[in-house]
């Protein structure tokens, strides 16, 4: 099979379902290709941020959010220590709640309406090929999971959407802006009970917490510290190490829980430092984690992913067909890119290497809310992509 699109999007999760959305709306024959089975979960933070949230309601999706259970938030609490402070949602900007969606809910209701807009997606396939001559990426190939039969695609772009261990960036050898020092250990887990209208975030020297509302009655609540600390997660047992991680960070979340049972197994992920990478190109674009990964501890990474989703499709859409005019678009997404997630990018640093007092905390939070700031303003001071 050898088919030809204007874009081939390779990862079907949030970032490149969204971006595929926002390309097959916009008239462009667009090919999606995901290597899980649909509706599996995949590790995240959950938490949508202001601009996150504001993208779903710009494109039509947030009802459905909603309607799949996902609670609204109303409030963020902040606990110092055991001095806790909280701290309104403010309506505003279209929406008046912020919302932290399952990943088995949010990646099929992004990928839903890429296929309503008219893309076409495949999975669960394996890209083995990422196809280049000298003058640039033009496609890929692959192998459908079950079946094993091989297929070729064409197109002017190649899209990689396929997380931090990305095929097409490896393959294009996109390169590294940035480079982190920094990570965080985190583990997780889903509990019942506990309140179910606000985030929670907790901090004491050396470890933090948080309480994340996702659905189904049920929260996400995970507990950090530096990752040098757990090392050797997978010799040990994590549900000792989560237990007392949590009582460390936030003993009164510890207490909550007590000793009932999380829902489903614990997850943990044992922290990797963060990049920005090169994100264009010829014949090639980076979205979400493959071009932009910084630590989760800040929880910003869906709300880059949907952001940057937006202006890579923004930018594919001012010049469609390829050649001069792409490669100019792509380098100004680039920049934007770059200009709203570095301010990001170095207070996540500072706040992910622990070596922090609470007073110091405090401050690099402050300075986490304002650099989420522009890219709010940025994505209201552009007009919603129309449908074709």
């Amino acid at each position: 099979m050898d088919d030809h699109y204007d874009a081939i999007v390779v990862g079907g999760r949030c970032a490149g379902a969204a971006t595929a959305m926002l390309l097959a709306r916009g008239g462009m024959r667009v090919l999606v290709l995901e290597a899980s089975r649909p509706g599996t979960d995949t590790l995240s933070t959950h938490a949508l941020m202001r601009g996150g949230a504001l993208q779903l309601h710009r494109w039509g999706l947030l009802d459905a959010v909603i309607d799949a259970g996902t609670p609204a938030i109303r409030a963020t609490e902040f606990a110092y220590g055991d001095d806790v402070t909280t701290v309104d949602i403010r309506p505003g900007d279209g929406i008046s709640a912020l919302y932290a969606p399952r990943r088995t809910i949010l990646d099929p209701v992004l990928l839903a309406a890429a296929r309503d807009a008219g893309a076409e997606v495949r999975m669960p396939v394996r890209v083995t090929r990422v196809l280049s001559d000298g003058r640039g990426v033009f496609g890929v190939e692959g192998i459908e999971r079950g079946t094993g039969a091989g297929f070729r695609a064409t197109a002017p772009l190649t899209i990689g959407a396929d997380g931090r261990n990305s095929t097409v960036a490896t393959a294009v050898d996109a390169p590294f802006r940035r480079r982190g020092t920094e990570c965080s250990a985190i583990l997780y887990g889903y509990f019942a009970g506990l309140p179910s209208d606000r985030y929670h975030w907790a901090y004491r020297p050396g470890s933090a917490a948080g309480v994340v509302p996702t659905g189904d009655g049920l929260a996400c609540v995970w507990a950090g510290t530096a990752g040098g600390r757990f090392a050797r997660w997978r010799s040990r047992d994590l549900r000792s190490d989560y237990g007392g991680l949590l009582a460390e960070a936030a003993p009164h979340v510890a207490a909550a829980i007590g000793s009932a049972p999380s829902v489903g197994a614990l997850r943990g992920f044992p922290g990797t430092p963060g990049w920005i990478r090169a994100c264009a190109g010829a014949g090639w674009a980076l979205v979400g984690d493959a071009g932009y990964f910084k630590d989760p501890i800040t929880a910003h990474g869906i709300t880059d992913a949907l952001r940057d989703a937006e202006l890579l499709a923004r930018a594919v859409l001012a010049a469609p067909r390829g050649g001069r005019a792409q490669r100019e678009a792509l380098a100004d997404y680039e920049r934007t890119r770059d200009r709203l997630s570095e301010p990001l990018f170095d207070v996540t640093e500072r706040i992910a290497g622990f070596r922090w007092d609470l007073d110091e905390l405090h401050g690099r939070l402050h300075e986490l809310s304002a650099a989420m700031r522009p890219e709010v303003d940025t994505l209201l001071a552009i007009d919603e992509i129309p449908a074709a």
